[in-house]
């Protein structure tokens, strides 16, 4: 006899943190939108009582069940050990870049900035503004353009004065790539990141800039 619910541990053909519910028509149940159905239902009846939590889970159940989404996997996955090492990287990053940042503020003589292109190894979406949103909080370099149809980001640094702080901003982008699909991506992406990195060119231009006769 097939039992009546099935959890993503169970059976690795549903998304992640999904259950299936047998009946009439086969239905996928996504336990996170269900535990935020429960929250604001609790949040509606402003009371934290285990009736209050057990009806809003029943109802947000009968309201997935009644009115289910397309079935859409973004490619996230949740890597515990991952989000840690991230979480830790950009803590030092953050410190590292700031200290960096204020002594170039107080320097005697000016740094000269520039733009690089970084391809990265992972094409997806959500990959590409992960690591992009993450390289954004980091002081030192902001993303300025994000191009999706070549997997690169262009970066601003503010410290481009050699050629070795241009391929040090470079390596910072790959090393926050692949602790951001550690941390989320799928074991196909996991396994891309694991090789080397892409040939970047040495150059501070976007390719768009250079003119016609270069």
């Amino acid at each position: 006899m097939r039992p009546l619910i099935r959890f993503s541990y169970r059976n690795k053909d549903l998304p992640p943190f999904s259950c299936e519910f047998r009946g009439r028509r086969r239905r996928v149940l996504d336990l996170p939108l269900i535990a935020w159905l429960t929250v604001i239902w609790v949040l509606l009846w402003s009371g934290l009582h285990w009736a209050n939590v057990l009806t809003g889970a029943v109802v947000a159940v009968a309201v997935c069940l009644a009115f289910p989404l397309p079935q859409v996997d973004l490619g996230l996955r949740l890597h515990p050990w991952g989000i840690l090492r991230l979480a830790a990287f950009l803590l030092y990053d953050m410190y590292t870049s700031g200290v960096k940042v204020t002594r170039q503020i107080f320097a005697d003589h000016p740094h000269r900035a520039a733009v690089i292109a970084v391809p990265l190894r992972c094409r997806s979406d959500l990959m590409l503004t992960a690591t992009a949103v993450a390289m954004s909080n980091v002081p030192g370099g902001s993303v300025v353009e994000v191009r999706r149809a070549t997997a690169t980001v262009f970066l601003h640094v503010l410290d481009a004065d050699r050629p070795a702080e241009l391929d040090a901003a470079r390596r910072s982008v790959w090393r926050m790539e692949e602790l951001t699909v550690r941390a989320f991506g799928t074991r196909d992406e996991i396994a891309r990141v694991a090789g080397p990195p892409p040939t970047a060119p040495h150059t501070g231009d976007r390719p768009e800039d250079r003119g016609e006769d270069a």
